[in-house]
């Protein structure tokens, strides 16, 4: 596809979701090339930024998943060098990254998120099983893939969970266990523009939707769409544009939420501004649904690729 000129694939990186990174980006340079655009890839933790200037590339489509790739600064570095690239921009980028800096702006705009606190490996955690009840969930607000994340049962096993994720992350998060379906909601476009693709449930075994489950087994049960009414759907499909929208992204992105089961009252967990593209990923179920297949979302998402700052003009 002459219209795209010269691509890049952006994948690999330095987080602690490469792995995961090379599979998605794997998937995207194939099904770029198989449609017939002049797609290249590039290891961003084994090339250059200097290496990709040289590159010329004319857009990149960014399969990178956690920091240096998913954070803001790599968006920082290609509107520096004049490259456009797919998904959100520097400021909503960072703000996604941050799952404690989402939180609080998905609650300054009145969307439901469960409560939390914010701690440090120093801090004292007596308060917090009164404050947050059992169980709770503790995690790096930085990483992505549930890595770093403990489900905490007892409270003789928060300080645990807090040396694991304080591993990963200074500030961590720790936050209210909601029981109930777990959902996931892609969203693609950008501002008015923007609309959710159909829902998706995970049914994970014994509810435990961890790295392993996500990536490299077949037991985890997807249900897309997801049995859930009309009026339901519509309303989390609302939530999650809305949150979408609150943080700015643009392109496409994921947004998990959970169901809470006794009063079937939804809550977000996370915005995830690039999302897995691998064999097992969402963003690929949800499209197929909607009548697109992998190779025709990725070209989506490819022609969305843009620089996000406007120039200055003297």
């Amino acid at each position: 596809m002459e219209e795209f000129g010269k691509v890049g694939v952006l994948f690999g990186g330095r987080s602690a979701e490469r792995d995961v990174s090379i599979m998605s980006g794997t998937g995207v340079l194939a099904a770029l090339k198989n449609r017939g655009v002049d797609a290249h890839g590039f290891d961003t933790a084994e090339r250059s930024l200097a290496e990709l200037a040289a590159e010329k590339f004319d857009r990149v489509f960014i399969a990178l998943h956690g920091r240096y790739g998913e954070d803001g600064s790599l968006q920082g570095a290609l509107e520096q060098l004049g490259i456009p690239y797919t998904g959100s921009g520097v400021m909503a980028s960072s703000i996604a990254m941050d799952k404690i800096c989402t939180k609080k702006i998905c609650l300054f705009h009145g969307l439901t998120t469960p409560a939390y606190r914010a701690v440090d490996a120093d801090s004292d955690l007596s308060k917090l099983v009164q404050e947050l009840g059992l169980p709770m969930i503790v995690k790096p607000p930085h990483e992505g893939s549930t890595i770093g994340i403990t489900k905490v049962n007892q409270a003789s096993e928060l300080a645990h969970a807090v040396a694991v994720a304080a591993q990963f992350d200074e500030e961590i998060l720790v936050e209210e266990f909601i029981s109930g379906r777990e959902l996931t909601v892609a969203v693609l476009g950008r501002g008015a523009t923007a609309y959710a693709l159909p829902l998706i449930e995970i049914r994970a075994p014994e509810g435990n939707y961890d790295y392993q489950n996500k990536y490299f087994t077949d037991d985890t049960k997807y249900l897309c769409p997801a049995p859930i009414d009309a009026v339901m759907t519509q309303t989390i499909q609302d939530m999650c544009v809305a949150a979408y929208r609150a943080v700015g992204c643009e392109g496409w992105a994921r947004i998990d939420v959970i169901l809470r089961e006794h009063d079937q009252k939804p809550f977000l967990i996370e915005v995830n501004t690039s999302p897995g593209m691998t064999g097992h990923s969402l963003v690929p179920m949800a499209a197929k649904e909607a009548g697109m297949s992998y190779e025709e979302v990725c070209v989506a998402i490819l022609r969305t690729a843009r620089l996000k700052i406007t120039p200055d003009r003297k």
